[in-house]
């Protein structure tokens, strides 16, 4: 844990100004070089937790928008094109407004996928509240399409942070493989991993109808230099054939259900089973003796994922977690009560940090004796971002354009970075 510092009082002939922030502060410049040593070579597990806050770093074609959209934009997106379909319209209509109504006041469509299938859970073959099971299922299924084609995009160019990620996960030799866990449907990461010519494995075995292999998932005995990758809420490129089959396609074949997003529910488990043979990686993870997940982009908000989490870091003291946070620490209110519960959970938000379960504010001294500071840290406004001073240090690594960034730089300094002293 950082060593607690305090600002130092202003001279008495100083002239008047804001009076300074007293009290015990967490240093980013540790934390930095923390982050630098755990990255380094070495026999230690190492995880990325890629949320949905990453695909935001990366622009459309316009260079003025993100080339996906956040979670309360694809659900007006999805809203909006319920509306347009005359046959699915009132039933969308009546099943948003249900879910208004139990207090969630904007639902995502993530919340809308919920219901639907909790409602289908119960309905058998009669269908339940004014709702036909067939009704239920076509609005599922129209979701979900809608989802795919507005996730399913490109990256255009081959420097995104996604590349970066690649190209890091292909330099440096470790021991043992790095996983990938996401919370994504889209294909980013599987384009980035093959742009960069980078082996992995994602639980699928094949090539023109690639089938799910549970066996190998649980066996992983892979070379080490494959990725891992596992997508703990589906992707749109997984589908439920008409046999119960889970297959990996881009093909649409007419009558298939994307997997897209768990419920949790048990009512289907030939659907549930690839969602729980991910998340079971996520669990295998955190139970290896010496491991460190990353998270960037996740604002905790899945409770599911959080309780693997939090089992993961009470069941193994050798396992530790770093979230960074886009915003402040106020903005992931679960990140905070978790991290304060788990000191191996270490929480890094733009206005401060948990750091062995203690909630403290950055330290603003400046220090410039590492390059990876100016990458990590800045002292100046982040308007729409922190509400913290404008002179006080903010952490920028929640951004995955930053972080990619610090990947980069870790690359080419990798052979002398650690020969530079720890930040005090």
């Amino acid at each position: 844990m950082a060593k607690p510092t305090e600002a130092p009082a202003p001279a008495a002939s100083a002239p008047s100004v804001a009076p300074p922030v007293i009290g015990p502060l967490h240093s980013p410049h540790r934390r930095v070089t923390d982050l630098l040593q755990r990255l380094a070579p070495g026999k230690m597990r190492v995880g990325f937790f890629i949320g949905a806050g990453c695909p935001l770093a990366v622009a459309d074609e316009s260079g003025k928008k993100p080339l996906i959209p956040e979670i309360a934009g694809l659900t007006k997106i999805v809203k909006d094109d319920l509306a347009a379909n005359p046959e699915l319209k009132s039933a969308a209509e009546t099943i948003w407004s249900r879910i208004v109504a139990r207090g969630v006041a904007l639902p995502t469509v993530e919340d809308v996928l919920s219901h639907i299938r909790t409602l289908i859970s119960l309905s058998g073959t009669g269908g339940i509240d004014g709702f036909s099971t067939d009704d239920l299922k076509k609005v599922d299924a129209a979701i979900c399409l809608k989802i795919k084609s507005v996730v399913g995009k490109s990256l255009a160019t081959n420097d995104t942070p996604y590349h970066i990620l690649a190209s890091w996960i292909q330099a440096i030799a470790r021991d043992k493989p790095v996983e990938i866990f996401t919370t994504n449907y889209d294909l980013l990461l599987e384009q980035a991993l093959e742009a960069q010519r980078v082996a992995y494995f994602d639980g699928f075995v094949g090539s023109d109808n690639a089938f799910l292999d549970l066996e190998s998932m649980a066996v992983d005995d892979l070379p080490a230099r494959w990725a891992r990758l596992w997508k703990l809420h589906g992707s749109i490129n997984w589908w439920m054939t008409s046999k119960n089959k889970i297959r990996r396609s881009r093909d649409v074949i007419e009558g298939e259900q994307l997997l897209i997003y768990p419920s949790h529910l048990k009512y289907d488990q030939s659907r549930q089973m690839p969602y729980f043979a991910m998340l079971d990686r996520l669990r295998v993870f955190l139970r290896s003796d010496q491991c460190v997940l990353l998270t960037c982009g996740y604002s905790f908000a899945d409770e599911h994922i959080n309780a693997y989490i939090g089992q993961g870091l009470s069941g193994n003291p050798n396992a530790s977690c770093i979230a960074m946070i886009w915003n402040d620490r106020a903005d992931a209110p679960k990140a905070i009560e978790l991290a304060k519960r788990h000191a191996n959970l270490t929480v890094l938000a733009a206005d401060g940090s948990v750091i062995g379960t203690i909630n403290r504010s950055w330290d603003s001294t400046i220090k410039s004796n590492n390059p990876a500071f100016p990458i990590a840290i800045c002292n100046s406004a982040l308007a729409g971002r922190s509400k913290a001073d404008a002179d006080q240090c903010k952490w920028l690594l929640g951004d995955f354009d930053a972080f990619g960034q610090f990947l980069a730089h870790q690359l080419s300094t990798r052979d002398i970075e650690q020969d530079i002293p720890d930040a005090p």
